[in-house]
């Protein structure tokens, strides 16, 4: 592999992909030019933490919570200086396309993953970019190999079925969006997957726990005590775990909102981003055609 023909990299993580109502996939990219700089960044905020590592499932207490809320700091400023680009696709299994018999997440994963490759490398980056993928290691993705993904489209987007039959999906990859490298890899050698780590777990939480959310965020107003009281009586409890969370997403939600990122909260109750070219898109994955069903095990 030539290293000095790669222009960009991306990280990728997965949240969720087979447990839950909500699923999501997240990937950051940034150019070479500007890799080091947002890698050290994120290295110093880590080692402020006290952390060799940041996970979204192991948020509990204090400590990650203050981590999480420096990393999400660092990728909000550097979406808005224009050094990065942060894109979560969440699919919600309760739907009319995933709701199916025999689900098959594991080729669904891979379908999430194309749908999200072609939105980011095809249309958010030049033309002329030249890749180098590293996806978190701890993953369901077979990066060799790949099913057809798109056998049950429609006629309209024939070309894009074609992409996929019987082929490697490594080499469709290096084709379609000149990923010319993908290394699985770890956060510690790469502390950006630290950061899509976050956003694809931030993402899930917010449409698991929105209703909860809400709840909570209006117990933090002058009524307080008088909101408390009301979950007493109702019978609601709020997990410590859960409070720390809300924590976080709250203030990525302040923040996204004074840096006028264009997330919303409250429209799909959950993260969302309406204008998808934005440098921090949300995206809450709707069946593209009417014969767009997830991947079901036994067929062929």
């Amino acid at each position: 592999m030539n290293d000095t023909r790669i222009t960009h990299v991306g990280f990728s993580d997965e949240s969720n992909w087979n447990q839950g109502r909500f699923r999501s996939l997240g990937l950051v990219t940034t150019s070479v030019a500007e890799l080091k700089i947002l890698e050290n960044e994120t290295k110093r905020l880590l080692l402020e933490s006290n952390m060799q590592e940041f996970k979204w499932k192991k948020l509990d207490g204090a400590k990650e919570r203050f981590a999480a809320i420096k990393l999400s700091q660092l990728a909000l400023r550097e979406c808005c200086n224009g050094c990065l680009r942060i894109d979560v696709l969440v699919w919600d299994i309760e739907d009319r396309r995933h709701k199916i018999l025999r689900r098959d997440d594991v080729a669904n994963l891979q379908r999430m993953y194309y749908h999200l490759f072609k939105n980011v490398f095809r249309v958010r980056w030049p033309n002329q970019a030249i890749w180098r993928l590293h996806p978190d290691e701890h993953t369901a993705m077979d990066w060799n190999t790949v099913a057809d993904c798109l056998k049950h489209a429609s006629t309209r987007i024939e070309r894009e079925k074609s992409l996929f039959t019987g082929g490697k999906f490594k080499i469709r990859l290096e084709r379609d969006f000149a990923i010319e490298q993908i290394s699985p890899s770890t956060s510690q050698k790469h502390p950006l997957l630290n950061i899509i780590d976050l956003f694809a777990g931030i993402a899930c939480f917010s449409y698991e726990r929105y209703n909860q959310f809400a709840q909570w965020e209006r117990g933090q107003s002058s009524q307080k005590t008088l909101f408390q009281n009301a979950n007493d009586n109702a019978g609601v409890q709020t997990s410590h775990i859960s409070i720390e969370r809300f924590k976080v997403l709250n203030s990525f939600n302040l923040d996204c909102k004074n840096r006028r990122l264009g997330i919303s909260l409250k429209s799909k109750k959950g993260l969302w981003t309406p204008d998808p070219a934005n440098p921090l898109n949300f995206w809450l994955y709707k069946a593209q055609h009417p014969l767009d069903q997830a991947p079901q095990r036994g067929r062929q």
